[in-house]
């Protein structure tokens, strides 16, 4: 049937064709949000310019009001003291002094005059220099640091008052080491320059007014070099490279002398809104920079302005961050309101169509049923012979399912019976050393009762008292093996529970020489095991390994038993000196019925059991040759507390030869 993605197609059985009913495409749809898409783009981007746009108009009138008041205030200030100097360059005891350097009394009148006419003019001094440059009088006469005597030839502003020109200079004191703005006048007499007057101002209280505002202000010399700056970090910095010529004369004349001049890592902003906002709304000169480097850089907004006769240049920095922030805010208000328009034009137009929808379903409603009908005959008689079909599969399955469940009983069976073999193999295997022990302790006791050894035949009766309980204790216990079980854990003494091993294994020893390590300190560690299970992996330990030895037959033959403790565990290590175990027997040493005795011997489910057994108490079973020849067994449980009444194992000498009568 056809189909196509911008109609619904019903078959109309009255003209046998399909009728199409208008729907929303996916076209339509995905252009739909492109367009939408679109739209918010554009009104993101207009609303942030136009805010950008408002905001740095606004804060360009601001900052240029504030520019202005600054340059009005540095400007009266200097206007104010610019004739200080002249006139007094005018006063007879200045030329007294001048034509009499010599003479103290011209010298303390002159002090005194100047010192008088410093403090009237709130100046920072007001000194004479001679014309050979040799300060002659100051207003600080009389305080440490005077000016008296100091050589100012080097300073440019004696060698332009020197040369009959006003002299002005911003520089650091060379005898205060504090900053100043000096204005230095010629003083004449009979036609030529006899000395020079000059007056020092603290211009600090300037950049001081600066520091408490959010806009920073700077003011730079005809040089470029940041001289007052409300902002430390950028005094004495340059707006640009210096020259080495211009660095060569700063270093000369000592102007900022003491003071590391570097460039301020300042650069307008040059990217196409910034060129098309420094066109559109900055005016004045005023532009766009950015302060510092990498993601700590600031953006200002700069405002410059000429000050006082030295040439000075003024500059108000106003932050763009506050403006920045502002057009987003406004960009994403904007987008909500738009997003909310979106939202309430998506949901008017899913209205409609639903509205419309509905109206064609009602339409094409009968054809459908006649359509459905038609199909439903259609559909019946291919259902009747599908009937007739599965009949048939189902008696075929029902006589297969038969089938099935009789082979199930039968692998059922084969399952209980091999479960059953396993199990008697295992009680077999477990049996053999207790009834071997069983056996010796009764022959030991009829050769001791024929003595009349009553009391060792009593401890003999016991013994085999004890063997006929762990036999009883092994049966019931052998369903662990199969996993179905949950073992009893508590803390076992290593050194009891290998004493009860070591006099189930003496009448073995015989030869084999038997060393125990590891046990000397009472009472020795305990581990988080069953009694029971733990001796009988033991015991299966240590009878393999006499089997090793009587299979290798060595001139020495030796058992070791080591008891080792590492943190939260305890190691209970059983080597022999024998043959040791072969390389292709490895991998396979703990599957059950797997062994490498002849036939008759053993059924390989020592080994089997024991790993079941370590594992079930949190434990670990690994086997290993060791360096010097024979094998070595470890298993890893875990420590417990050591209980109190654990019994003495038999020292090295002693369990050489276990006690046993013959």
């Amino acid at each position: 049937m056809p189909h196509s993605d911008d109609f619904l197609a019903v078959h109309d059985p009255a003209s046998d064709r399909l009728v199409h009913a208008p729907g929303e495409g996916g076209g339509t749809l995905r252009g739909f949000a492109a367009a939408l898409a679109a739209g918010l783009l554009l009104l993101c981007a207009l609303t942030w310019l136009v805010s950008v746009q408002r905001g740095i108009d606004a804060l360009q009138q601001t900052t240029a009001t504030r520019a202005d008041r600054y340059a009005a205030t540095l400007e009266s200030t200097l206007d104010r003291y610019e004739f200080l100097p002249a006139l007094v360059s005018l006063h007879p005891f200045v030329h007294d002094l001048l034509a009499a350097p010599d003479d103290p009394a011209r010298v303390a009148a002159a002090n005194r005059y100047l010192a008088e006419v410093n403090r009237r003019a709130r100046a920072s001094a007001t000194y004479v220099i001679a014309a050979n440059g040799i300060a002659l009088a100051a207003s600080n006469h009389d305080l440490p640091g005077s000016f008296v005597g100091t050589d100012y030839r080097f300073r440019p502003y004696f060698q332009m008052a020197a040369r009959g020109q006003v002299g002005r200079f911003y520089a650091i004191g060379v005898t205060s080491d504090e900053p100043g703005y000096y204005i230095a006048q010629p003083v004449r007499s009979g036609g030529r320059v006899v000395g020079v007057t000059v007056v020092k101002l603290n211009l600090e209280w300037f950049q001081r007014a600066g520091a408490g505002g959010t806009e920073p202000v700077m003011v730079s010399d005809d040089h470029g070099v940041i001289f007052l700056s409300s902002v430390p970090a950028w005094q004495y910095r340059t707006l640009r490279p210096l020259p080495p010529a211009l660095q060569t004369e700063l270093d000369r004349t000592r102007q900022y002398h003491g003071q590391a001049v570097r460039p301020l890592p300042l650069e307008a902003l040059q990217s196409p809104v910034t060129r098309w906002l420094t066109q559109a709304v900055l005016r004045d000169g005023a532009r766009l920079v950015r302060i510092g480097t990498g993601g700590g850089a600031e953006r200002y907004l700069e405002i410059s302005r000429k000050v006082g006769p030295a040439d000075w240049t003024m500059q108000v920095m106003a932050a763009l961050d506050p403006v920045l922030a502002s057009a987003r805010n406004a960009t994403l208000g904007a987008a909500l309101a738009y997003a909310c328009m979106c939202l309430l034009l998506f949901n008017w137009r899913q209205r409609r169509q639903r509205a419309r929808d509905i109206e064609y379903g009602r339409r094409l409603l009968e054809a459908a049923y006649d359509e459905l009908e038609r199909r439903v005959e259609a559909r019946t008689a291919d259902l009747m012979a599908i009937n007739e079909q599965l009949e048939a599969e189902v008696a075929e399955r029902t006589r297969a399912e038969s089938e099935l469940r009789a082979a199930q009983d039968e692998l059922v069976q084969a399952s209980k019976l091999a479960a059953l073999g396993q199990m008697a193999a295992g009680i077999t295997h477990e049996l053999n050393q207790p009834l071997a022990a069983l056996r010796t302790f009764s022959d030991n006791t009829r050769v001791l009762l024929e003595r009349g050894k009553l009391d060792a035949a009593t401890d003999n009766l016991a013994a085999i008292a004890d063997l006929t309980a762990r036999m009883g204790k092994i049966t019931g216990q052998l369903k662990l093996f199969a996993g179905k079980a949950r073992p009893r854990r508590h803390a076992v003494p290593v050194r009891a529970a290998l004493d009860h091993v070591l006099a189930l294994m003496a009448p073995r020893l015989g030869a084999v020489a038997l060393r125990v390590e590891g046990l000397q300190a009472a009472p020795g560690p305990a581990v988080w095991a069953d009694e029971l299970k733990l001796e009988q992996v033991l015991l299966n330990l240590l009878g393999n390994a006499l089997d090793a030895l009587a299979a290798a037959a060595p001139a020495a033959p030796c058992v070791e038993v080591v008891v080792g403790e590492q943190g939260d565990t305890v190691s209970i290590a059983v080597r022999d000196n024998g043959g040791g175990i072969a390389e292709d027997a490895l991998p396979r040493l703990f599957e059950p019925f797997f062994t490498t005795k002849e036939i008759g011997q053993g059924l390989g489910l020592g080994l089997a059991i024991s790993t079941s057994i370590v594992r079930e108490f949190g434990g670990q079973l690994s086997a290993a040759n060791r360096a010097g020849g024979g094998a070595e067994f470890v298993v890893v449980l875990r420590r417990a507390p050591a209980a109190d009444d654990a019994g003495a194992v038999p020292a090295a000498s002693d369990a050489a030869s276990p006690t046993h009568t013959e």
